[in-house]
């Protein structure tokens, strides 16, 4: 099963980000680190609905699952950005480029102005 990241809900969302960054966990130390206290029952019903979509596994250690993230955070990263860009941005990358470089250009250093264009020519060179 090939998992979505658009299909997560913002609890979901934060299960996966503490799972990418544990790398490994179960299912009290993920209670343990969510804001609003969830019940562990919460937790449990949540991690068996991030398995069914495809976003994590288990492993049994004793009598406790352990879970672990299925799909690497780079291509988890990748798809939810293809996503971000259809959905807001009509597909194109160049909407979101305009939108980042005309908002948040005054934050962006001479180093990230230089990787920027670096891409840009490393693209256009790929294209031809």
């Amino acid at each position: 099963m090939t998992a979505k990241p658009a299909t997560l809900s913002k609890r979901e969302r934060q299960i996966m980000d503490l799972l990418y960054r544990l790398g490994r966990a179960t299912a009290a130390e993920i209670r343990e680190s969510l804001s609003g206290q969830p019940s562990d029952s919460t937790v449990r019903t949540q991690l068996r609905v991030l398995e069914d979509k495809g976003h994590v596994r288990h492993e049994e250690l004793g009598l406790r699952f352990v879970y672990l993230p299925t799909v690497p955070r780079h291509s988890a990263r990748k798809s939810a950005l293809n996503h971000l860009v259809d959905t807001f941005f009509d597909g194109s990358h160049a909407k979101v480029v305009t939108t980042l470089l005309g908002s948040d250009a005054g934050r962006l250093s001479d180093a990230d102005l230089d990787r920027i264009a670096d891409l840009i020519a490393a693209a256009r060179k790929g294209s031809r």
